[in-house]
């Protein structure tokens, strides 16, 4: 996802909008949820140059999908996401508490924006997505939907106990 920033410069208030629809990458997610590789985000960013690079601006709007954490029912939805980065031009020089491995630069002219998008999109998903917040899950005993059988339970004995409920049983003989 490299975009030419050649027609800002290095003129500090020089400024343009980038209103694109771009391929989704690979890896834009977690375990159970995450936008499809391929699918559409649409990018509606200001480009602005200020002194030490390009500083981007704006949303993202891409398509989630995935499945409940709780009851594996599937999930879709749009999710807008605020992007904000400054990319430094080549040669920037930074201070002792800046880590120079973790800046953004402009190289040849170019910005690349998926690991931005990745930075974005990725913490703004739910760690456990949950069809709705009173999802009641799967029993954990059989897999049945709860939701589906309001009074599902098992009679759980603790086998510590086993041996005790044997002799309450009537047809037992001594």
């Amino acid at each position: 996802m490299m975009f030419d920033v050649k027609d800002l410069g290095r003129s500090p208030g020089s400024m343009r909008t980038l209103t694109e629809h771009v391929p989704a990458p690979g890896d834009l997610g977690v375990a159970l949820i995450g936008v499809q590789e391929g699918s559409d985000i649409e990018l509606d960013l200001r480009l602005e140059a200020v002194h030490e690079g390009i500083l981007v601006s704006g949303t993202a709007l891409a398509e989630v999908k995935g499945e409940c954490g709780r009851c594996l029912d599937p999930l879709a939805y749009d999710l807008a996401v605020n992007v904000q980065e400054l990319f430094f031009y080549e040669g920037a020089v930074f201070s002792d508490e800046e880590d120079e491995e973790e800046q953004r630069r402009v190289e040849h002219d170019l910005i690349d924006l998926e690991p931005v998008l990745r930075d974005a999109v990725v913490t703004m998903l739910p760690f456990q997505p949950v069809c709705r917040e009173d999802c009641q899950g799967l029993c954990s005993e059989c897999g049945a939907r709860l939701e589906d059988e309001p009074g599902h339970h098992h009679e759980v004995v603790d086998p510590r106990w086993a041996a005790l409920a044997d002799l309450a049983k009537p047809d037992r003989q001594n």
